[in-house]
């Protein structure tokens, strides 16, 4: 099969290691190349990246995305990786091992719009794209080959030349024929990488991998795998079915089937919401309920903004803590009549709070509605909850009036000290609203 450069896309004669239009090393050939049509889109360092294209005196420096010394790292560019930089790293550690980094704050307006962007073209690709996240997505190319006149490995290619091209940014590809492998191929190569990953390989190259490679394993689950002295992929093959059933449940077919290089998950253009949440990270630890009352608060209200916008209703309330060991704590109350409404948030996640302040002194609040369905659902008064019309009515005019004046327009009462002035003791809190995922 004659390789085709990834930079200018002209075919190469067989055995080629360079371009000979345009001298570039970055060639693709594969035996299984022009008969896959799975592929995993990652764009390279994405909030970096776009940072980066926006000031180009940022271009040749290690650049952070993320909260103050007290939150964590959204994204690091490549630079920063080199000295041990992570996604999720908290700033202290990332600084301490990148002292010279820039750190940027995230414009999540921003990087939203430029993965819209992206998002347009994949959609120009083939109407199969399955978003991930906001710079990620599955695409199907099954049948397209007609559509654009070559096979959708070099369409793909062309795509990402697009992307540098028009938009600034680089992408990494992944190609096989299922997700699972696709997801895992587009690690390979990063930046601005290409790799084909055959699912008659797959069972070859995965059996030396972590087992923590497979989706769904986590922490209790690499625990219970290494009782049965399961660390890497090729050793699911060798423990007992019944034993495996009993430590994993109903898990343990999946990701033997995973293992093998098997994943019977359709590429779905549409991809429901799981959740709704908001969070904040304190610039100090906050132990005392009466600190952290009125953060909450605030981050109900932030929640219910996005489950509004959204069309969305939440079934159930989801309260996150991180003490200063970052230890995290989560509580739950479900079975809810679905809300969109912050006072009904509050009123569910206020108790869960209130138990959890038991002098732990913490480093990050969170709230989270679940369990979603269509806003249309939401907030329906009953014979024993009659009062819940009159707070959509008066939730409805607050929202009317800070659309119109602002966010800060107006506030509710238990968000200030008995003064009337706003409370000191809580510092203003860095603030992650998440999209519904």
């Amino acid at each position: 099969m004659s390789p085709f450069c990834r930079d200018c896309l002209t075919t190469q004669a067989e055995g080629s290691l360079r371009c000979r239009a345009c001298g570039s090393p970055r060639l693709l050939a594969h035996p299984a190349r022009d008969r896959l049509a799975i592929a995993h889109v990652d764009c390279d360092a994405f909030y970096a990246a776009v940072e980066k294209r926006d000031d180009p005196s940022l271009r040749d420096r290690p650049l952070i995305v993320g909260g103050g010394k007290r939150g964590v790292v959204a994204t690091a560019c490549y630079l920063a990786r080199i000295s041990g930089v992570r996604s999720a790293m908290p700033m202290f550690e990332a600084l301490k091992r990148c002292p010279d980094a820039v750190v940027l704050r995230p414009d999540m307006e921003k990087y939203a719009r430029v993965g819209r962007e992206v998002r347009a073209m994949m959609l120009a690709l083939t109407p199969l794209v399955e978003p991930v996240s906001i710079d990620e997505a599955f695409l199907d190319l099954s049948g397209t080959e007609r559509l654009h006149g070559t096979s959708p490995a070099l369409t793909l290619a062309r795509f990402a030349v697009r992307v540098e091209a028009e938009i600034g940014i680089t992408v990494s590809v992944g190609l096989s024929a299922n997700k699972f492998l696709a997801k895992i191929a587009s690690e390979l190569d990063k930046p601005r990488g290409f790799a084909i990953l055959d699912p008659d390989e797959a069972a070859a190259f995965l059996a030396e991998r972590p087992v923590g490679i497979l989706p769904g394993i986590g922490e209790s689950a690499r625990t219970r795998l290494a009782g049965l002295n399961v660390h890497r992929v090729g050793d699911l093959a060798r423990v007992d079915p019944e034993r495996l059933q009993t430590a994993l449940g109903r898990d343990a077919l999946r990701l033997v089937g995973l293992a093998a290089g098997r994943d019977g998950r359709p590429v779905r253009p549409t991809r429901e919401a799981k959740s709704v949440s908001a969070e904040t990270t304190f610039a100090a630890d906050l132990a005392r309920f009466e600190d952290l009352r009125p953060i909450l608060w605030r981050l109900c209200e932030r929640v219910s903004a996005r489950l509004k916008r959204s069309g969305l209703a939440a079934g159930s309330v989801t309260l996150k803590l991180k003490d200063a060991r970052f230890r995290l704590r989560t509580r739950t109350r479900g079975g809810l009549n679905p809300t969109q409404l912050a006072e009904t948030l509050f009123g569910h996640a206020e108790p869960m709070l209130r138990a959890a302040c038991d002098g732990t002194a913490f480093r990050l609040l969170g709230i989270g509605g679940g369990d979603l369905c269509a806003g249309l659902h939401a907030d329906r008064g009953d014979l024993a909850d009659q009062g819940i019309e009159r707070v959509a009515r008066r939730e409805a005019a607050l929202d009317r009036l800070r659309e119109k004046f602002g966010s800060g327009a107006i506030q509710r009462g238990l968000v200030f000290t008995g003064t009337g002035a706003p409370r000191r003791t809580a510092p203003a809190p860095e603030t992650k609203a998440d999209p519904p995922r």
